[in-house]
């Protein structure tokens, strides 16, 4: 199944997608438009979101036009701002992150399946 990202704009998406986490999984993708880094890795979350897991919510941080909502998503789930950045939530809290190269289809594949079993 082919599952689209919701991109975060406000606080208060965001404050709901934490929300959102007590109920389901929630990956949190922080991308930057301008590093060809943070471009491959958001080629590889699209090559995952091909076959993804109907059971969690994909969230898109922009970090150029959302950098309020960055900066807060990294205070409170207590991880160090980077982007590219994969960040798996669940209740409230990360359980999982990624950044940069560390982020592969596979890898996100992986993480998700073991916050799903």
């Amino acid at each position: 199944m082919s599952e689209t990202m919701n991109e975060l704009k406000s606080i208060e998406e965001l404050n709901g997608a934490l929300e959102e986490s007590r109920v389901r999984p929630v990956l949190f993708f922080k991308h930057s438009l301008t590093c060809p880094i943070s471009a491959r890795a958001y080629r590889e979350l699209q090559s995952y979101l091909e076959n993804a897991e109907a059971q969690v919510s994909y969230q898109l941080i922009t970090v150029q036009t959302a950098r309020a909502v960055s900066n807060e998503a990294a205070a409170r789930l207590h991880v160090m701002h980077q982007s590219p950045q994969a960040i798996l939530v669940r209740d409230g809290r990360g359980v999982w992150n990624a950044s940069h190269f560390d982020i592969t289809a596979a890898r996100l594949a992986e993480a998700i399946k073991g916050q799903l079993s």
